[in-house]
């Protein structure tokens, strides 16, 4: 496909993905020293620095489909700098990014709409994107660990915004484990540093496994899995995940589909592939390991999930579950189940942050937040139980909606890849998905609704919550069911996840 109007742009420049970065960045900075008062112009900011990253994001989608290509760098440091690059797997990463801040921006501004330190929200909540799509855009190690390290920094002040004694707790654990996981992953930098310095990332890897380096190098291999697994919520680190769920709705959406847990899984994918490589990663026998793991989270996930009757924690264990789907697929080594893994990355964040919106919803209009409440929510707000519903439905995988296509693709990469097993653990998963999903539905549509839900005062658009938070979960659940429909498109997200693995695998 291509944009006529964009051809006359210089697409070759090394600074678009530092402008990338400073689309959010600078508002950030900017709202920071904005009074409470200042709300329009806060709004304008935060729309503002929107749309400039959305243009800037096509322009470099459309030259990288064109063969252009994009890196910014910045020595400080001897043998390894800040580099920016702007690939294929980044702009995977970075669209996802920049949609939902579209999303969320709206949304969090309805949700917030009359609170207190609104000026210290956006403004973390604009740095928190900006370090989120550094990190996407990072292209070495050594950019990719500083901005995992201000992604953590970034994104505390979210979690304990409410500031309640039950939100400090959570964000001194959320602190623990997610600054011990970047210690992690310094360590293992610094090991494969000591090896071969600090290349930028290369499709299909740079490191060769030898006789003399195997231990050296499953070390740093597993220290990186490790750090980068507790941003991922891979089983035993989780545990910080449920708990941030005191976090404002905007903030969940933002941890559990764009920013923190994929920010871990990422970072898998560009150790898998641009570091280790595939084929290095299984002359040392370091996939299975990661598979067991990742099987093994996905169902612990799941089981956690039914036992939840809470609402966002059940959300929070889903993606316990649905996160290490990623993992999943990266660790069987095949195109098929990377092309699963790689698209998952978007769909999983599209359909998530739905559930995340009307969770939300459903809490500020009608009380709601734990399980036996829901029923007749549908009678009362059926535009968001409606979107509410084609995220659920995607998550177990019912087709079309983009879950399926996930899940198909990690299906045939299971055969193709010879761990048959894995189809076991799919299928088991979808069973426990339905199990804790679908009585959900059925109180929301069919029960007899409660009397406080009854009484609900009625707000804008007569039966639903405020349109700035009605629209987002619209919006988000029609892409994750129009990503479904058309996936078989040249500008889907399953056709560019194909092109990455094209790349990464040299088929």
């Amino acid at each position: 496909m291509t944009f006529p109007f964009l051809q006359s742009l210089p697409l070759s420049t090394q600074f678009l993905p530092l402008a990338i970065v400073l689309s959010s960045l600078i508002p950030a900075l900017l709202i920071f020293a904005l009074s409470d008062r200042q709300a329009t112009l806060r709004t304008a900011l935060n729309i503002a620095g929107v749309f400039i990253k959305l243009v800037l994001v096509v322009w470099m989608l459309y030259g990288v489909s064109q063969g252009h290509s994009y890196r910014f760098s910045l020595p400080f440091l001897p043998g390894g700098g800040l580099v920016l690059r702007g690939d294929a797997l980044a702009l995977q990463f970075v669209t996802l990014s920049a949609v939902l801040w579209l999303a969320t921006t709206f949304y969090a501004i309805g949700y917030l709409k009359g609170t207190a330190l609104q000026s210290r929200f956006f403004g973390y909540f604009s740095l928190c994107v900006s370090t989120t799509v550094g990190l996407a855009l990072a292209g070495n190690l050594v950019t990719f660990l500083l901005f995992y390290e201000l992604l953590t920094l970034a994104t505390f002040p979210l979690v304990v915004h409410k500031g309640t004694p039950e939100a400090l707790r959570a964000g001194r654990r959320y602190l623990a484990y997610t600054v011990s996981g970047g210690a992690f992953v310094l360590l293992g930098a610094a090991v494969l540093h000591s090896l071969v310095g600090t290349p930028n990332f290369v499709e299909g890897g740079y490191l060769a496994a030898t006789s003399e380096n195997r231990a050296h190098l499953a070390l740093a291999f597993v220290l990186l899995i490790a750090g980068m697994g507790v941003k991922a919520a891979l089983f035993p680190l989780h545990s910080w995940l449920p708990n941030a769920m005191v976090a404002p709705a905007p903030v969940s959406a933002l941890l559990h589909a764009v920013a923190v847990v994929k920010a871990g899984a990422f970072g898998m994918i560009r150790v898998v592939y641009d570091v280790f490589g595939v084929e290095t990663v299984s002359a040392l026998g370091l996939n299975e390991p990661l598979l067991w793991m990742a099987a093994f989270t996905v169902l612990y996930g799941s089981v956690q999930a039914l036992r939840q009757q809470e609402l966002k924690k059940r959300l929070a264990f889903s993606t316990v579950s649905q996160v290490s789907y990623i993992a999943l697929g990266i660790a069987m080594l095949s195109p098929l189940a990377a092309t699963g893994a790689l698209v998952h990355l978007v769909h999983q964040g599209l359909m998530k942050v739905t559930l995340f919106y009307c969770a939300g919803s459903f809490a500020e209009q009608l009380g709601i937040h734990r399980i036996r409440e829901l029923d007749g929510a549908g009678r009362r707000m059926p535009l968001t139980m409606l979107a509410f519903t084609i995220g659920a439905l995607g998550m177990i995988g019912v087709p079309p909606i983009a879950g399926f296509i996930s899940k198909w693709y990690l299906g045939l990469g299971a055969l193709e890849s010879g761990y048959d097993w894995v189809l076991g653990v799919l299928i088991i998963s979808g069973l426990l998905n339905a199990a804790y999903f679908l009585p959900l539905l059925y109180r929301g549509w069919f029960a007899v609704p409660s009397r406080d839900i009854a009484q609900a005062p009625r707000r804008a658009l007569g039966r639903e919550c405020h349109w700035m938070m009605l629209w987002p979960a619209v919006f988000t659940a029609g892409l994750a069911l129009a990503v479904g429909l058309l996936a078989g498109l040249d500008i889907s997200p399953l056709a560019w996840a194909r092109f990455i693995v094209e790349r990464e695998f040299d088929v």
